[in-house]
């Protein structure tokens, strides 16, 4: 069998309007990729009364422990104030663990 590295998952639900400061922030982190998807849902504000800003995105990228704490304390010192925005990490095991990893600082 492969050996897995430990690492996090970040996954962020958002709305639309902060894709690129999100996106930016995880690039900022040295992030080697993500994936973003648009999602649908009702949370503790109830469901959303209008579209016209467009739909909330799922943002997921997995990174090492380090990272992914940051990047979450990142997000709660900038949006969780104004912004609806929820953020959480998972534990995932990851083949090919070498591929998340980078020589960028952060």
């Amino acid at each position: 069998m492969k050996t897995t590295t430990p690492m996090k998952l970040v996954t962020i639900v958002t709305e639309s309007l902060l894709k690129d400061k999100i996106t930016a922030l995880l690039k900022r982190h040295a992030c080697t990729g993500f994936t973003i998807s648009r999602t649908d849902g009702e949370g503790s504000r109830g469901v959303r009364a209008s579209e016209w800003e467009g739909p909330n995105l799922k943002i997921e990228s997995i990174v090492s422990v380090e990272t992914g704490e940051a990047i979450v304390e990142d997000l709660a010192q900038k949006y969780f104030d104004n912004y609806s925005l929820v953020a959480w990490l998972t534990d995932v095991q990851v083949l090919r663990g070498e591929k998340f990893a980078t020589n960028r600082a952060q």
